[in-house]
């Protein structure tokens, strides 16, 4: 995967329990599939994970925090010192829906929050990027191309996070479109979720030239809520994560269908397709994502990281099957 940093989510190196630091770079050092951690340092233990980052030899190259405009514009500068400290390369900015005035955010507070971002990560040698997720701004996926074209306007790049499961969530799933305003603009036609379907939003985003990172996680349309373990407001976690490889028996309270992993799958090959395919494709960074949350895998008897380091595989299958084949010598 030349030129490509593949990482594992930090919130995935387990089995099924939270191990403690060094285990989790052990874990992910010995896997022998993975080039980096993707978290970045945690408060409160900024200097820990540096030290083991070097101990191991293990980057935290990519990570992110939940940000709220209007409160948390040092907060960010702060985290970009510590990251770039662990040798992060990239700054994923998960925007809240709400300001802290309490309204849903503008365009243009966003536009300022992501500038004010980038310039700090360009002292620091950090892109910085926003990406598509539940519970942020971008979960209107209408928001994010014209946004997108306004920071374009001024003469800096809009750097993506492609976060497809947050999209596969709302397919077939009129509770989750209304989370987000979008039914009506799904059942008309005019917003595609289906990777399968012509004009469908994931791959506008990618012929935006904008991807920087993708992150793999695999969700079934209308697939089950995560009841192992309770969400936000007393309800079980949202269905914000499927297996990528069978559970075994015992592992997983409902049934496991190869098929339904295929909308993520299909995702991940256009990305690479068109990586491979353009010259100034800005991909440099994908990770795994099976992660231990209520909406995702908390309270699941299935290894969180056998799953990752099984998407890993099939990821670094995948990417050798698009790289050009050279001519045999006559």
């Amino acid at each position: 995967m030349d030129g490509i940093s593949l990482g594992c989510n930090g919130r995935g190196l387990m089995h099924t329990k939270e191990l403690p630091l060094n285990d989790q770079f052990r874990l992910i050092r010995d896997s022998g599939v993975f080039d980096h951690f993707d978290r970045i340092p945690q408060p409160g233990q900024e200097r820990e994970y540096v030290e083991a980052s070097n101990r191991f030899g293990i980057p935290l190259t990519t990570g992110l925090w939940t940000y709220q405009i209007g409160r948390d514009e040092k907060l960010v500068e702060h985290n970009l010192q510590w990251a770039a400290k662990a040798g992060a390369k990239c700054h994923n900015l998960m925007i809240s829906t709400r300001h802290a005035a309490g309204h849903v955010v503008r365009d243009d507070e966003v536009v300022a929050f992501y500038l004010r971002a980038y310039e700090a990560g360009e002292r620091l040698g950090i892109t910085i990027s926003i990406e598509v997720h539940i519970y942020m701004f971008t979960e209107d996926f209408r928001r994010i191309t014209p946004i997108a074209n306004l920071i374009r306007s001024r003469g800096v790049p809009f750097n993506f996070v492609l976060d497809h499961s947050h999209v596969l969530l709302k397919m077939e799933n009129p509770e989750e479109q209304d989370v987000s305003g979008i039914r009506e603009d799904v059942e008309l036609g005019r917003l595609v979720l289906d990777p399968f379907d012509d004009d469908n939003i994931i791959d506008e985003w990618i012929h935006q030239n904008m991807v920087v990172w993708l992150q793999v996680r695999p969700v079934a349309p209308n697939g089950p809520k995560n009841n192992a373990q309770i969400g936000p407001g007393g309800r079980w976690g949202r269905a914000c994560q499927y297996p990528f490889k069978k559970p075994l028996k015992g592992e997983w309270d409902h049934f496991w269908h190869a098929y339904k992993v295929e909308p993520c799958k299909e995702v991940v090959r256009k990305v690479f397709q068109y990586h491979q395919s353009t010259p100034t494709s800005p991909l440099r960074w994908i990770t795994t994502d099976m992660i231990d949350m209520p909406d995702y895998g908390g309270g699941t008897r299935y290894s969180l990281f056998e799953q990752n380091v099984a998407i890993a595989e099939w990821l670094r299958s995948t990417w050798s099957s698009f790289i050009p084949k050279k001519p045999a010598d006559a």
